[in-house]
């Protein structure tokens, strides 16, 4: 070998770690009642940080799936093949219950163990768990349905993964997808133009053309459909009760920006059978109990990628040199990453704590209506600032964060699907006002939440006050919907971190997020900010 190839100064690939030892995870974990998951986070965590998971992950990613619509012999098949890593993967996520487990245990703080869980495995790869968060969020839904949620529930709540296709009721274990975006509409669902005719069996015959249906392998897809009595509900299988193939045809794949593991497809339905969930007409009002699950898992998974981000960032610079030492202890390096980790830690703390509402919702009328408008706003800006967030990221490593080997730019890529998955920045900001008009006990509760917090930071206590000026007019407040719903989002955060956080996390975020001394970017933190202690909590 040539000595001019000799390899000198390039960080070691970050593997062998356990991804779920991060300390406002923990915290947030402890804080929500689920400490009781400890245990079993941390051996998620480990196979998330092995170098075996991380090369299932980055196969998947590099393999995309493939469609067929037929076999050799000119029949109708429309299935997709996957990469035998993407299996792997999604084996592990139903072994270990992120799938369904808080509707099987309905034990307290599972939910947050849950989205725990998630967050860690995210780190692995983030397009698989598409359609483990569906299946996770079909079932509050399918429940509107009880004769239909006793048939399929306990299938969908199995940790047991099961990718051939066969009739539901034939197999052990389900996987469940979701089928709403049509061309004309988009987010408008109220658009649709997909019809359902029913049959005298009690079924109903479904014919139109989705155009964002991900994971279509599922063995049943919750849809929205017009029946006579309006937009509604259904289930439709891939495999009907006799052995069949349903007439759910596969049109074709998306080629989309990232997430590639996960295939997305259009699909035609030509006289599909299907059997309704809920009422006529209340179509929206079932499938948005599946849309407000879903959102929650949009928010762990921009935070999990931030915690991906930040450890590959904090990684590089321990063992990088330049200008006569290690990146980690130049002055302004230590600024960049420590502004990246308050930021990380505010998102997940606040994604644990709106997980811990979830678990104690049904028994809570606080917890119910901080849910609502809790995931709303931090939906609209947690999952806004993760492709940021992933930019400053890629840039702590330079040149190496540019190429495909280093896994930031599958990282960058990532980063901006939970920002339009389940709605995009104007409709996330628009379904906050919408909660707070139609539910102002929302309102009455988030402000119950923040102030609990109160006296501790004064710059906190000023931006809850111009916040309450902000919601005491409404003229024109659709135009400043962002404006409003991001400072309640930075509220809430801002309050949480003092709850639960680290008080130099908590300092550094409220002088700059709420206190106004900061320059935007990320790496322009105040001096006054206690970098040593942030970026301890931020170790890997």
């Amino acid at each position: 070998m040539p000595a001019t190839h000799e390899v000198t100064n390039q960080a070691p690939p970050l593997q062998g770690h356990d991804v779920a030892a991060y300390r406002p995870l923990l915290d947030g974990l402890r804080a929500n009642g689920a400490g009781w998951a400890q245990d079993a986070l941390h051996e998620l965590g480990t196979l998330a940080g092995s170098a075996r998971a991380q090369e299932w992950g980055r196969v998947a990613e590099k393999v995309p799936p493939v469609l067929h619509t037929h076999d050799r012999y000119g029949h109708r098949i429309d299935e997709v093949e996957y990469h035998p890593y993407y299996h792997e993967l999604m084996d592990v996520s139903v072994r270990h219950g992120l799938h369904a487990a808080p509707w099987r245990e309905e034990k307290p703080g599972a939910h947050v163990a849950r989205s725990a869980k998630m967050f860690v495995w995210c780190q692995a790869d983030a397009g698989h768990l598409c359609p483990i968060s569906m299946t996770y969020a079909a079932i509050p839904a399918l429940r509107t349905e009880p004769e239909l949620a006793a048939l399929y529930e306990p299938l969908l709540g199995n940790p047991v993964y099961e990718p051939e296709l066969r009739a539901p009721l034939e197999k052990s274990a389900l996987i469940a997808g979701m089928s709403m975006t049509e061309k004309q509409g988009g987010s408008d669902v109220r658009a649709n133009t997909t019809k359902a005719v029913p049959n005298a069996d009690g079924s109903f015959a479904l014919t139109g053309h989705k155009w964002f249906t991900s994971a279509p392998n599922s063995d049943v897809f919750l849809t929205l459909a017009v029946a006579p009595g309006g937009l509604s509900c259904f289930l439709v299988p891939k495999i009907l009760p006799d052995g069949s193939r349903n007439t759910v045809h596969l049109q074709r794949l998306k080629d989309k920006l990232g997430n590639k593991s996960n295939a997305s497809s259009e699909i035609e339905y030509d006289n599909a059978l299907g059997w309704p969930i809920g009422e006529q007409g209340r179509g929206v009002a079932t499938i948005i109990k599946m849309v407000n699950m879903t959102r929650l898992d949009c928010l762990t998974c921009s935070a999990s990628a931030m915690r991906l981000g930040l450890s590959q960032a904090l990684h590089h610079a321990q063992h990088r040199s330049a200008f006569g030492g290690l990146l980690i202890d130049a002055p302004l390096m230590r600024n960049v990453l420590a502004d990246l980790a308050v930021e990380a830690e505010a998102a997940t703390l606040v994604t644990m704590r709106l997980a811990g509402a979830v678990d104690r919702a049904g028994a809570d009328e606080h917890e119910a209506e901080l849910r609502r408008i809790g995931i709303a706003i931090s939906k609209y800006w947690v999952c806004k600032r993760a492709p940021v967030h992933a930019g400053e990221a890629l840039e702590c490593l330079g040149g190496n964060g540019y190429v495909e080997e280093s896994g930031m730019p599958r990282l960058y890529r990532e980063a901006p699907l939970t920002s339009i998955w389940e709605g995009s920045g104007n409709v996330a900001a628009l379904d906050a006002l919408r909660a707070m008009a139609r539910q102002p006990a929302t309102v009455e509760a988030y402000f119950a939440e923040v102030e609990k917090a109160s006296g501790v930071d004064a710059r906190l206590d000023d931006a809850i006050a111009l916040l309450r000026k902000e919601l005491s007019d409404f003229e024109d407040v659709e135009y400043r919907a962002r404006r409003v719903v991001e400072l309640m989002a930075l509220v809430l955060q801002g309050a949480e971190l003092h709850r639960t956080g680290d008080a130099a996390v908590a300092d550094a975020f409220c002088a700059t997020r709420l206190g106004g001394d900061w320059g935007g970017a990320f790496g322009t933190l105040p001096t006054a900010a206690d970098t040593e202690a942030i970026l301890a909590r931020a170790a890997i």
